[in-house]
């Protein structure tokens, strides 16, 4: 599933903390969608080519981009950027979404996968939609029922939470 107004393509832009410390920006933007050692390597060179004449050897994040909602640390690891990264492209703008929500990338990927219910214009229209599904509704009871309280109801009790994205409610039932 891959619900985003545009493609994701997750960067990174790391730096050579040893030129860093003496006043100097040396680091490069890397595509982060890559393996943990394809990572590793890019780093490496980057350092390898620092202006500063003892060998560098640390490293920091200093900015990334297209990564949707989720925070990139500093200190990220190589092996957690890869993983994010891979995470995003497959999953969009609602994934990091949910990933920030749930801040554990196995939790997002369950929640994706078995509790995302779908995408609505409000959310009476997935409380109705959700009601007309599970129950069986007299013809002369139905026009009573309040889809918004109901819809309300379910958020405030915890049974569903919602992410708002590109004019939709994405549902996802808490399990």
């Amino acid at each position: 599933m891959n619900i985003t107004s545009h493609t994701l393509e997750p960067k990174i832009y790391v730096a050579c903390l040893a030129a860093y410390n003496n006043g100097i920006l040396h680091g490069q933007w890397i595509d982060a969608n890559q393996s943990e050692g394809d990572l590793s390597k890019a780093v490496a060179e980057i350092l390898a080519k620092s202006p500063i004449e003892e060998v560098a050897e640390e490293w920091a994040i200093h900015d990334y981009e297209d990564f949707g909602e989720i925070q990139i640390g500093e200190y990220e690891s190589l092996k957690s950027i890869s993983e994010l990264a891979e995470f995003v492209i497959e999953h969009g703008e609602l994934g990091a979404m949910v990933y920030e929500y749930y801040e554990h990338l196995e939790d997002a990927i369950e929640k994706l996968e078995d509790n995302y219910y779908g995408a609505y214009e409000d959310k009476a229209d997935f409380a109705r939609s959700f009601t007309e599904e599970t129950q069986e509704i007299p013809d002369n009871l139905a026009f009573y029922i309040d889809y918004e309280k109901m819809a309300r109801d379910f958020e405030y009790s915890g049974d569903i939470n919602c992410f708002y994205l590109n004019g939709e409610y994405h549902i996802f039932l808490a399990s």
